[in-house]
C-alpha cells in the first residue's frame, strides 16, 4: 500500500504543476487538512476540506500564475510520506521569480491525502512524521 502512496505523491505534484485542481482534489480526502507554513505566517495555520483547498489554490495562482511543484525525493514511511519538493513561480504583480524548497509530510488513508503539512527542513518533517506514526 505504501508504494501506492509514493506514486500518489507524484501524481499530486503533477496535478499541481498542471494546475489541474480536479485531479489534485481527487487524490485528497473530502475532509483533508492542509497545514502550510505560509498560512501560519498569515495567522490561520490550516485549511480543512475541498472548498478551503480550492480557495487557497485560487489565491496562490492569482499571485503566481505559473506556479509549479517538482518532487526531488519521497521517503516511504508506510501511511506517511515525506517528500522534498521544489516550488517555483513568478509573481504576477512584482515579476519576482520565486523558488523554494520544502519538505511535505503527508498522511494517507486508502491512497488519499487526509493530512499534509509543509516544513522548512527535513529534520522538522521527520519529527512531524514520527509524531503521526
Amino acid at each position: 500500500m505504501s508504494q501506492e502512496n509514493v506514486e500518489q505523491q507524484y501524481r499530486a505534484a503533477d496535478a499541481f504543476s498542471r494546475h489541474d485542481l480536479d485531479a489534485f482534489l481527487a487524490i485528497c480526502d473530502p475532509d483533508i487538512e492542509l497545514v502550510s507554513r505560509h498560512l501560519q505566517l498569515e495567522g490561520s495555520g490550516h485549511l480543512r476540506g475541498h472548498a478551503a483547498v480550492r480557495r487557497w489554490w485560487e489565491t496562490l495562482l492569482s499571485v503566481y500564475p505559473d506556479f509549479t511543484s517538482e518532487i526531488d525525493e519521497v521517503q516511504d514511511l508506510g501511511d506517511v510520506t515525506v517528500a522534498r519538493q521544489r516550488f517555483r513561480g513568478q509573481g504576477n504583480m512584482s515579476g519576482v521569480q520565486m523558488e523554494q524548497g520544502q519538505w511535505i509530510v503527508t498522511k494517507w488513508r486508502h491512497n488519499r491525502v487526509v493530512w499534509t503539512r509543509s516544513c522548512p527542513t527535513e529534520a522538522e518533517a521527520l519529527e512531524v512524521a514520527r509524531a503521526l506514526g
